[in-house]
């Protein structure tokens, strides 16, 4: 398998009524370790230069039930607490742990950092900007609007297409870090210098007054290269709106979300696994590239919606006339 693309069950979630589930953990610590031991086994099966894109959100510490968003008082009352009749673990244990009530847990990171100690290459946190987020009648922070997608690797060197996933660009990219045009003059940094010192800039206020060949060549280069065509090298904060699946349980993650992600990670024809399949969005969107796809569910209730979602698309054939 080349990559694996998923978003486990968050920690303090909800209750999907199967045994030895993950997300129900007693602490965030047991919650941690799992995850390690989870994403060790996906580590054996990825090819020596494959990644994992791993999409997680936090929660908060007494939330149990409010899907990890917040601390609402009117949250309606957690599955945990209506089926056993008792304190969700997520309530317990903290004052062992440093979190107190209204903490923000910090699992995404928790998590990270853990796979980074098993042997993982912790290559960049992604920031998943949600325009539309899901309400909040919190009063005293702000709405949470974002989630971390990690990007992690098997090796020092794997596979990235970068070119796979640029971006449009704008001519108000190419500035330099003082916030001069490079796409203007006669480009670079050797511009930028000569414009600041017409307008009165010091040197000893831009801290120098010479060029750094190689970095200003590099720049140069780099700048040309985009404005010739078009396209950045993609940005780390991705701004995806959430996209309901009618027909899927709540947890959906949209298709614009991991496109990048599988396009990135892995050539057509290559095998994407997903090892918490739930309604089949990494299989639909690993199809519609012309990737191969496995994946792992507990819940069967999301099999028939796994199937509707990869069924293969029939060829419409005209007869001869």
């Amino acid at each position: 398998m080349q990559t694996c693309v998923t978003s486990p069950p968050y920690f303090g979630l909800r209750d999907y009524g199967h045994p030895g589930q993950l997300g129900l953990e007693q602490t965030p610590q047991e919650y941690v370790a799992n995850m390690v031991e989870v994403f060790r086994l996906v580590r054996e099966l990825l090819s020596d230069d494959g990644t994992l894109w791993l999409n997680l959100g936090d929660s908060y510490a007494g939330s149990w039930g409010a899907r990890g968003r917040g601390e609402q008082t009117n949250a309606p009352k957690p599955s945990w607490e209506s089926k056993h009749g008792t304190s969700a673990p997520a309530r317990n244990g903290f004052s062992n742990i440093g979190v107190k009530p209204k903490d923000l847990i910090g699992i995404p990171w928790r998590v990270a950092f853990a796979l980074q100690a098993d042997g993982w290459y912790l290559r960049q946190d992604i920031i998943w900007h949600k325009p539309n987020p899901m309400p909040e009648s919190v009063t005293d922070r702000c709405t949470k609007s974002h989630e971390y997608i990690f990007m992690l690797s098997k090796s020092e060197r794997y596979y990235y297409d970068n070119i796979a996933i640029k971006e449009p660009c704008a001519l108000g990219d190419y500035k330099t870090p003082d916030g001069w045009d490079t796409s203007k003059g006669n480009g670079g940094h050797g511009s930028f210098h000569k414009q600041g010192r017409e307008k009165g800039t010091t040197d000893k206020q831009r801290g120098h007054g010479r060029r750094h060949a190689g970095f200003n060549d590099r720049w140069d280069s780099m700048t040309k290269e985009e404005q010739c065509s078009g396209l950045r090298n993609k940005r780390s904060v991705w701004k995806i709106p959430t996209k309901p699946y009618s027909d899927a349980h709540f947890a959906t993650f949209p298709p614009a979300l991991i496109d990048p992600c599988i396009l990135a990670g892995s050539r057509p024809g290559d095998i994407v696994f997903d090892p918490f399949l739930g309604s089949g969005t990494t299989a639909e969107v690993s199809q519609n590239l012309g990737r191969r796809w496995i994946g792992c569910e507990l819940n069967h209730e999301y099999l028939n919606l796994q199937a509707q979602r990869t069924v293969q698309a029939g060829l419409i054939l005209e007869a001869a006339v």
